[in-house]
């Protein structure tokens, strides 16, 4: 009994708290994990054995039901303005107007020929700037209107040395200038 019980204290004294005593019980788990996925996960061999694995491919869309494509964007709405109102066209053009004839105002008097057409937040982040800055002196073509929805639109200006992109907001049918971006050709 002493042999069995010497053996067995050494066992765990001295052999499993060693490395090679934790590396050899990781390998017997790692493959007791092994042995028991590859009983319970059946063949490795799919032709082999019972499959339930379908024939065809499995199809989640009616082909009689039409194209499975992208769904196309409907044409966003036209834009809505109050009667008697400026439209997004107009107020893009005195806007544009407005902004280019700075040259010889003061910046005060510049800010307020452009204050009655934008937002109250674009006349806040427009305060500290200068009719100098402005980047360009005339129009060169018509503006392009790009709807997005009743209430906002994109108007395109093309200047002699750039473009000028203004996004107008009209939340209760009046046209504002909300956002003032400058594209360099």
């Amino acid at each position: 009994m002493t042999v069995m019980r010497r053996a067995v204290e050494f066992l765990f004294t001295r052999l499993i708290r060693s490395r090679l005593g934790i590396a050899l019980g990781i390998a017997v788990l790692v493959l007791g994990v092994i042995s028991t996925a590859r009983l319970v996960g059946g063949p490795s061999d799919l032709t082999a054995g019972l499959s339930s694995r379908p024939r065809e491919p499995i199809t989640t869309v009616d082909p009689e039901a039409g194209d499975d494509g992208v769904i196309a964007t409907p044409a966003p709405e036209s834009p809505r303005t109050r009667p008697g109102e400026l439209t997004p066209e107009q107020t893009a053009t005195r806007f544009t107007t407005a902004w280019l004839g700075g040259g010889t105002a003061t910046a005060e008097q510049w800010q307020a020929s452009l204050r009655p057409l934008s937002t109250p937040e674009l006349t806040e982040k427009l305060s500290g700037a200068e009719p100098a800055g402005v980047p360009a002196e005339k129009v060169t073509g018509t503006p392009t209107l790009r709807p997005r929805t009743a209430v906002f639109a994109e108007v395109l200006v093309p200047l002699e040395s750039g473009q000028l992109r203004l996004e107008l907001v009209a939340p209760d049918g009046r046209w504002l200038v909300d956002a003032v971006d400058w594209e360099r050709e």
